[in-house]
C-alpha cells in the first residue's frame, strides 16, 4: 500500500509539472463578444498592424498544445503585431476557462459559435492560423496546428513585408 501511495504522489506531481502554472481565473476574463464573417473582414481590413489570427475551440487538443507557443509570440511581437483569437463551435464558460489556463488575455478574442468566420476565410476545423498584412491581405494560411519555427518565420514576414 505504502508504494502505491508514493507512486500516486509521483503521478500528482507530474500532472501538476504539465500545466503552465496560469494564476488566471476564468472569471477574471470577460464573456468574448460575438463576430460574424463580415466583422471580422472589416476588423482585416481596418487593422494599422499585421494580424496573425488564430481560429481555436476550448475542446480542441491540438489548440491547448500550440496556446503557449501563441502566448510567447504574443509577449516577443505584441507591440507590432495584431493577435486575434476566435473562438468557434464552443460555449462562453469553455472559452473564458480556455483564455484563463493559458493566459491568453491580451490577445483580442471574439466568439464565433457556428465557425461563419473560418468558413468565410476558407479553413475547415481547428486550429487555423492566418497571417494577414497591415489592411488585410492574406500573407499565408497554416491549417492545422502551428510550429514554433512556422510561426516565427511567418511573423517575420509579416513584419519585412510592413
Amino acid at each position: 500500500m505504502r508504494r502505491f501511495t508514493w507512486l500516486i504522489g509521483c503521478l500528482a506531481l507530474a500532472l501538476s509539472a504539465c500545466g503552465n502554472g496560469s494564476s488566471v481565473e476564468a472569471g477574471d476574463v470577460s464573456e468574448l463578444p460575438t463576430i460574424t464573417a463580415a466583422e471580422a473582414r472589416t476588423l482585416l481590413e481596418s487593422s494599422d498592424r499585421p494580424v496573425v489570427l488564430n481560429v481555436w475551440a476550448s475542446w480542441c487538443g491540438p489548440c491547448r498544445s500550440e496556446a503557449p507557443l501563441l502566448r510567447r509570440a504574443h509577449a516577443e511581437f505584441g507591440e507590432d503585431v495584431r493577435f486575434v483569437g476566435i473562438d468557434v463551435r464552443d460555449d462562453q464558460a469553455a472559452a473564458r476557462s480556455f483564455i484563463a489556463e493559458f493566459d491568453l488575455r491580451g490577445f483580442d478574442h471574439y466568439f464565433d459559435r457556428s465557425g461563419d468566420v473560418p468558413a468565410d476565410l476558407g479553413g475547415i476545423g481547428v486550429p487555423q492560423t492566418w497571417f494577414f498584412s497591415a489592411g488585410g491581405e492574406l500573407v499565408h494560411q497554416h491549417n492545422g496546428v502551428i510550429d514554433e519555427r512556422t510561426l516565427a518565420l511567418q511573423i517575420d514576414e509579416l513584419l519585412r513585408t510592413g
